[in-house]
């Protein structure tokens, strides 16, 4: 199969162009201000739609400054050693999930003091909103042809040809992985999940296991970047990232349920 020819530019007027990739990412965000909102309305609900707004503003924040940082420091320090001004050259791509996720820990640590809740209030209820965010991420990097997977076999019906494949194989379209478990499938059993009142901290530990179990299994399928060695020959440097998020998940859950019990 031959990747689809799609445009990355949307449309351009003068110097202004919008692309796909940034139209995904205000897709997801505003996928999380109608989520949040709704939620807000619920009963019992703490939360106001003017805390909802304000939260994505710092989630934002988050996530650009967090992603850049982490993909700076986690991939390419070589690079920033050589050109301090590497780390601001975001035009140039490169973004870290990883990072983008230690952003938004940030972002929930401070709009959680600023509002007088917990910290894990503020990620219990955030969290279902992110997967879509995530899903819309993912389909902006297929339509660049970018993170593309492993060479696939001839006669998968999935495998395609990406143009921006120096060696033409046929591979995986990993991002389309990524996209369907890590953003639907993931965004489904959280938001049902999260629909009954839960002990503080299961949600926020449910994320963390889910996303990183299903990156994992993906990685299998991921094409490594070229740039990365090797961590070893059974396991990528993106497996080792999600390592922590699943034991923490666990440990999240497990003490949330503990200290149900307990009370």
């Amino acid at each position: 199969m031959e990747f689809p020819q799609i445009d990355p530019v949307i449309f351009e007027i003068g110097p202004i162009a919008l692309h796909w990739y940034g139209f995904m990412y205000l897709l997801g965000f505003i996928a999380a201000w109608l989520l949040g909102n709704y939620r807000a309305k619920q009963t019992g609900s703490d939360w106001t739609k003017e805390q909802v707004a304000d939260f994505l503003f710092y989630a934002f924040l988050g996530v650009i400054i967090g992603g850049r940082v982490g993909y700076v420091l986690f991939y390419h320090m070589d690079l920033w050693l050589k050109d301090f001004w590497y780390l601001f050259k975001i035009h140039e791509g490169g973004m870290s999930f990883h990072g983008g996720l230690l952003g938004v820990i940030v972002a929930c640590w401070y709009f959680a003091r600023k509002t007088n809740k917990t910290a894990f209030e503020v990620t219990d209820f955030v969290t279902p909103l992110a997967p879509l965010g995530l899903m819309f991420g993912r389909l902006g990097n297929f339509i660049n042809g970018e993170l593309w997977g492993r060479e696939a076999s001839s006669d998968y019906f999935l495998a395609m040809r990406f143009p921006t494949d120096p060696e033409g194989l046929l591979r995986h379209p990993s991002q389309l992985y990524e996209s369907f478990f890590e953003g639907l499938v993931l965004f489904i059993i959280l938001w049902f999940y999260s629909s009954k009142p839960r002990p503080t901290k299961a949600v926020s530990g449910l994320f963390l296991l889910g996303y990183g179990s299903f990156r994992f299994m993906i990685e299998y399928f991921r094409e490594p970047d070229s740039h990365l060695a090797a961590v070893s020959e059974v396991i990528t440097r993106g497996q080792l990232l999600c390592l922590p998020m699943i034991v923490l998940g666990i440990y999240l859950i497990i003490s949330a349920y503990r200290a149900k019990t307990e009370k």
